[in-house]
């Protein structure tokens, strides 16, 4: 349900759980929730199914704010990959902020789909469980998403 703002969270946190779960998004999210932010973060087992993946794609669409949490394997999970993919979505429709968070992996590696990403990608591919167009389509996220102003904490700075 939605709140009075129009939102069910303020804030998406999407991350690669064996990268990030139990360092940053931890941290951000203890920190943010202390604040008195609402944010999602997934907790479950992504392996669970079509229906859990509406949830996160309706918790995304919910959300004020998407926060993606790039790292070294992010590009590998199919369901990371969705998500970034649907935070582009909501800010081409609705406006929606996305605050990119660089961790342990150089902005210019996602945006150009080099290093883990290119393997990962070319795993995707050969798999050919998604069409040309739909690997197309998370590429042109991650690109988009890599310039947007955010948190390089790849060499401690900011891009």
């Amino acid at each position: 349900m939605a709140t009075s703002s129009g939102y069910d969270h303020e804030v998406f946190l999407s991350f690669r759980g064996p990268d990030a779960r139990s360092g940053i998004a931890d941290v951000l999210y203890t920190n943010m929730i202390g604040k008195g932010i609402r944010v999602y973060k997934d907790d479950k087992n992504l392996g669970k199914g079509q229906e859990f993946v509406q949830e996160l794609l309706e918790a995304i669409n919910q959300s004020k704010i998407s926060i993606p949490i790039f790292s070294k394997n992010y590009a590998s999970s199919i369901w990371c990959l969705k998500e970034v993919a649907q935070m582009v979505e909501c800010k081409k429709s609705k406006g929606q902020k996305i605050m990119p968070i660089f961790y342990d992996v150089d902005p210019k590696e996602v945006r150009y789909q080099t290093g883990g990403y290119e393997e990962a990608f070319r795993s995707h591919e050969k798999k050919t469980r998604y069409d040309k167009k739909t690997i197309s389509e998370w590429k042109a996220a991650l690109k988009e998403v890599s310039f947007v102003h955010g948190w390089d904490l790849h060499s401690k700075g900011e891009n």
